[in-house]
């Protein structure tokens, strides 16, 4: 009945559509979401996510999940970042991926919803670490849909890889058009 509900609001009302999807034998990836311009990014997310049926997740610092929002974040796929013992950011996720069993992880590359003109590249490094493939995925508002790319394995060779991830953002506009990353 929800997954109706979204479905009916995300097409009808909405007019959006999802082009692609994301294969359910894939447990654990890192889904490289862009343009992040506006916060209308995050209800795109929460739709598509119902819609697939699949879960997804995102991190965030450990004191955002204590009481009272503690349960909700922990509902809407959030997992608390523990960064004590020393460990980076990217080691502490790539530990998460190792505990779970399903965790396909949201990141937005930009770093923020202010134009950028590089790309921040640890959700690369996330992925390489914890051997898992990247999804690229877009969210257009000049076609109003979300468009899920095919997923790719880091080689470890960073430029041509993100050469490969780039090209499926090429024409994607955000949200907030002259805030959005140029592929």
């Amino acid at each position: 009945m929800k997954k109706q509900l979204y479905k009916w609001i995300f097409f009808n009302l909405m007019n959006w559509k999802i082009v692609g999807t994301i294969d359910g034998n894939i447990k654990k990836c890192v889904m490289m979401v862009m343009p992040h311009t506006s916060a209308h990014d995050f209800y795109l997310g929460v739709f598509t996510r119902e819609i697939l049926g699949l879960e997804m997740n995102w991190v965030g610092k450990k004191e955002l999940f204590s009481f009272p929002f503690g349960y909700y974040f922990k509902y809407m796929g959030g997992e608390p970042l523990d960064r004590t013992g020393g460990l980076n950011k990217v080691d502490s996720i790539a530990a998460i991926f190792q505990r779970k069993e399903i965790f396909r992880l949201a990141v937005a590359p930009e770093g923020t919803r202010n134009k950028v003109y590089e790309l921040k590249t640890g959700f690369y490094y996330i992925a390489l670490k914890a051997n898992v493939p990247i999804i690229p995925v877009a969210f257009d508002f000049g076609k109003k849909e979300v468009n899920i790319g095919s997923p790719l394995i880091p080689s470890g060779n960073l430029q041509a890889d993100m050469f490969i991830l780039k090209r499926h953002y090429i024409g994607v506009e955000g949200k907030i058009a002259e805030k959005g990353f140029k592929a």
